[in-house]
């Protein structure tokens, strides 16, 4: 039997990002793929992990009308298929009348609800920072008290646009992509309970410098370094990395894979230069075997 790919629908929109949820009612996808046409009409391609019923798109145009083809793939071939429409907001998310400089560390004392709302019993604290690389950084909070439906993360890009990152409501962490070495972000996280936000916490991150990379040379690219044996004082290393390999290809993206068959790790740095010759560095959480490069 061929697995069928359920109805697939927009459960969130900001100016720059749609958020879309499907279904798998029967049998199971190795992977899908999500195609589109951005805002100047050029094709996009998504891959997403076949354990996957939800992703964000980023990087949209606010006011632009998006239709979204999703497609359920075993192996390269594409099994099923279901298509979707959004369009993105107009305006700016109110909240990015940002806070001033004396409460930026502070969480609002003026944002309790009306007196007709019900009391909020959720609570947000301790926004920090995980990781943090030239283009990008990894946030991390805590919800001690009560669950929130989801989050929503604002913050300015380098060139002073609004940006908005839906974030689904299990989550405690996230890693923001694309941001420029070098560049003071200021980042608000919102809980929101239905689409109300209820709770807010704030904090200031400077992006690293770029750093020359120490790529490998040609000939030994699939290689591991025969030269990396620790040293006489060092503990012997237990855990072992394997097997970076490619699982799908578009022409905005590559997703990897890779196993850890002896002990594990922390994390991973995931380390490139882009099409203009400059280092990237993305961290990955040490649980993940696979990651997508947008």
């Amino acid at each position: 039997s061929q697995p069928v790919l359920g109805d697939v629908s927009v459960t969130n929109t900001t100016p720059s990002s749609v958020q879309l949820q499907w279904s798998v009612p029967e049998d199971s996808f190795d992977s899908f793929m999500l195609q589109y046409r951005d805002a100047q009409g050029q094709p996009q391609a998504l891959p997403i992990d076949g354990g996957s019923r939800s992703v964000t798109v980023p990087g949209l145009s606010p006011s632009h009308r998006y239709h979204f083809h999703l497609y359920g793939l075993q192996g390269r071939r594409k099994i099923d298929h279901v298509s979707t429409e959004a369009v993105t907001g107009t305006e700016e998310p109110e909240e990015l009348a940002l806070p001033s400089e004396e409460q930026k560390h502070e969480k609002p004392q003026n944002e309790t609800p009306p007196s007709d709302a019900r009391p909020v019993q959720a609570v947000l604290e301790e926004l920090r920072v995980s990781s943090v690389t030239p283009s990008a950084v990894g946030l991390q909070w805590r919800v001690p008290e009560g669950s929130f439906d989801s989050f929503m993360l604002q913050y300015r890009d380098a060139q002073g646009q609004p940006q908005a990152l839906p974030i689904d409501g299990g989550s405690h962490s996230v890693t923001v992509l694309g941001l420029s070495p070098s560049h003071r972000y200021r980042f608000h996280l919102y809980g929101l309970r239905g689409r109300k936000k209820t709770d807010r916490v704030s904090i200031d991150i400077i992006t690293e410098e770029p750093e020359e990379l120490p790529l490998p040379t040609e000939e030994p690219q699939h290689e591991k370094p025969q030269t990396e044996a620790p040293t006489s004082e060092a503990a012997p290393a237990t855990a072992v990395l394997e097997e970076l390999r490619v699982s799908s290809i578009t022409p905005s993206s590559a997703q990897l894979q890779w196993s850890v068959p002896k002990g594990s790790f922390d994390s991973f740095m995931l380390q490139y230069r882009d099409a203009q010759g400059q280092p990237q560095a993305l961290p990955i959480d040490g649980e993940s075997r696979s990651v997508t490069v947008p």
